[in-house]
């Protein structure tokens, strides 16, 4: 074809090529999906919008930071249903109203239907969040299965 916006919008495409989710819709997702391999990695990234904040200091709620965090761990399990098991997150700078939030979930380890993932979050190059999310792939056996976090590593 002959039209460069349609080459470039094929270009796009293939180089942006992830893989489908199954363990929630694409609208489930907190931020914008980047990048996704399932079993192996996600990235997404949110733009703190004025619902984001405290009204008073344009301060991030912490439970936005975390459900990014989260929806991103439950969404690059390769299973029909995924479930958080446990975090441990901590929160290393505020996030301000107008930020961009980049996340990273990355499989660090598995044991039967629990895996164990990486998350980071940040603001340009600083650090806001970081930890570990435990995300077990059959509900039916959440809390049977589930290592301690000795155990895991």
């Amino acid at each position: 074809m002959h039209i460069p916006e349609v080459r470039e919008r094929i270009r796009r495409v293939a180089s942006d090529r992830r893989d489908d989710l199954r363990s929630l819709d694409e609208q489930e997702l907190i931020g914008r999906l980047v990048k996704l391999e399932l079993n192996r990695y996600a990235e997404s990234e949110l733009t703190i919008q004025e619902a984001h904040v405290f009204r008073r200091t344009n301060i991030v709620r912490g439970h936005v930071l975390f459900a990014q965090i989260n929806s991103l761990a439950t969404a690059l399990m390769d299973a029909d249903i995924a479930l958080t098991a446990k975090t441990e997150l901590r929160f290393y700078r505020p996030v301000r109203l107008g930020e961009v939030v980049r996340a990273r979930v990355d499989v660090i380890g598995e044991h039967g239907d629990v895996v164990r993932c990486r998350a980071v979050s940040h603001v340009n190059a600083e650090v806001a969040v970081e930890g570990v999310v435990w995300v077990q792939k059959d509900p039916a056996n959440l809390g049977t299965e589930f290592i301690d976090e000795g155990e895991a590593q």
